[in-house]
């Protein structure tokens, strides 16, 4: 039992490690140990203390453990019928880059039902930290950001800018604000690696240079460097994007980006700095013609749209419980790939009229979704830059097919190891089989039983189980559920509100 335990934390010290793109040495020297000592660890023949495994949890951003009040896990009793309404809450990922983008204003910036989640929290920890008031408004989670008139670079909050994976969009606001700082970074982000260089090369144009050293940026800016040029960004990433929006936004010329993202994120941001006075053309489209201004000082006031992914996690819900619900405040546009896909499937469902968000723009539905005999796709599943099928999106078609009769290939090109998650299914029954680091074969249709397991250190990989579990006959238990909360509020709540029956609870 004892050594079955040791393994058991072995596996998710290591997923954990490799989700967060580092290698064994680089975990060892954070430690303060050697690469010989995480390798015995992460096979299960190391003795571990709760110090230890605090400190790895730390390291990682994952909560193995937490001194004093532990992690939280899940118990779901299953199966489960859904019935009722739900509203989408508002995007995670436009609101993560919003707060970034609030430090172009020297004004007040009120934005509107923001999500409430661990990414945010982390973020404002960051803000507080140099100088920037924040202050949650009201129940309904609209938030008031007021910064102060020289930003404390120099007192930043290491441990938290190192917990969010976000703290790389501070690069494009602060080039205007300071010609040198740092910027801590989470382990595993170098410089050249796919995730990071992309970056550079769109702000390189702006002047700023970077180097990364003991989990540091290190930013120099040559303000008298200007774009002469469009700027082509070598992927169509959207943080990226939203980056080099950012820097562009205080540079009082015109800079135009091409291969840009146009996803749901950016257009927001786009949004928000048509707010702040900028001039954004292109928005919904790969080419974007930003004329920035060389100061802004507005108080401004802005609801993100509504998040696309959480809509399609509630349809997915429904989908593998069979169930009939309603799922409000849908943002089609960034649905409608996924829903046609789901329609060739077989799933069946009704929508309303178009209505807008509260952002002035983002096109909303209402869906409701009826009980369906689903099939395999004619076709692979894999994901597109906007407007294809969402990255994010992808993992949700797993557990779907998982309940549809026949096979069904999914091809996730753009992650390295996340595909690997989605084998986790076989422990409730599912029959999904890795063919390589980025594409599994999906068997169906299952018939999900109820067990114990630790939530995987990817997000949506993680949510996928948790509706598998809504679907499973009996009780399972999903444990150290951290990486769920930095993405969606409440999430076991709202399901539970619709007819689920999940339990948070700690170890004692």
């Amino acid at each position: 039992m004892t050594e079955d335990y040791k393994g058991r934390i072995g596996n998710l010290i290591r997923d954990a490690r490799k989700h967060r793109g580092m290698t064994q040495q680089q975990l060892a020297e954070r430690l303060s140990t050697s690469q010989s000592a995480i390798n015995r660890i992460e096979k299960g023949h190391q003795n571990l203390s709760l110090e230890m495994l605090a400190r790895i949890g730390s390291a990682l951003d994952s909560e193995i453990v937490a001194l004093g009040a532990g992690p939280t896990h899940l118990r779901v009793t299953g199966p489960t019928t859904l019935s009722g309404s739900i509203e989408v809450k508002t995007s995670k990922n436009a609101g993560v880059a919003l707060l970034c983008a609030t430090l172009l204003n020297r004004g007040r910036t009120t934005l509107r039902k923001v999500a409430r989640i661990e990414e945010v929290n982390r973020l404002l920890e960051v803000l507080d930290s140099l100088g920037v008031q924040t202050r949650w408004l009201n129940d309904d989670n609209d938030l008031e950001i007021v910064p102060p008139a020289e930003l404390d670079l120099s007192n930043i909050d290491e441990e938290a800018a190192r917990r969010t994976r976000s703290v790389i969009m501070f690069l494009g606001p602060l080039l205007h604000r300071s010609e040198n700082f740092e910027l801590p970074y989470a382990g595993g982000c170098n410089l050249g690696t796919r995730t990071v260089e992309p970056h550079m090369s769109a702000l390189r144009p702006f002047g700023l240079e970077v180097k990364a050293t003991e989990g540091s940026y290190h930013a120099r800016v040559e303000n008298q460097v200007a774009p002469g040029r469009p700027i082509v960004l070598t992927e169509r990433g959207d943080t990226v994007t939203e980056n080099a929006l950012m820097a562009a936004a205080l540079h009082p010329g015109t800079t135009v980006i091409r291969n840009a993202s146009s996803n749901y994120m950016v257009q927001d941001l786009c949004f928000y700095l048509e707010r702040l006075g900028v001039t954004v053309e292109g928005i919904g489209t790969t080419t974007l013609t930003v004329t920035g201004r060389e100061q802004i000082d507005i108080d401004v006031d802005y609801a993100p749209a509504e998040d696309p992914i959480e809509a399609m996690s509630l349809l997915a819900a429904a989908i593998v419980t069979d169930s009939s619900i309603t799922i409000e405040r849908v943002p089609i546009e960034f649905l409608e790939i996924e829903l046609a896909l789901l329609e060739e499937m077989g799933f069946q469902y009704t929508r309303s009229e178009e209505y807008v968000a509260l952002n002035g723009h983002t096109r909303l539905v209402d869906i409701s979704t009826h009980p369906s005999v689903l099939h395999a796709p004619l076709d692979k599943v894999h994901p597109m830059p906007f407007p294809g099928l969402n990255i994010d999106n992808l993992p949700f078609f797993a557990v779907i097919a998982a309940v549809a009769n026949g096979q069904t290939l999914i091809h996730d090109w753009v992650y390295e190891n996340r595909a690997i998650y989605l084998t986790d299914l076989n422990k409730l029954g599912g029959q999904v089989k890795l063919l390589d680091p980025h594409r599994v074969m999906v068997e169906g249709p299952s018939s999900f039983t109820g067990t114990e397991m630790m939530c995987p250190p990817a997000l949506r990989p993680a949510v996928v189980l948790l509706l598998a579990m809504l679907a499973a006959k009996g009780t399972s238990v999903l444990r150290s559920t951290y990486v769920i909360h930095r993405g969606y509020e409440d999430l076991a709540e709202r399901l539970n509100q619709l007819g689920a029956t999940i339990e948070a609870f700690r170890d004692i």
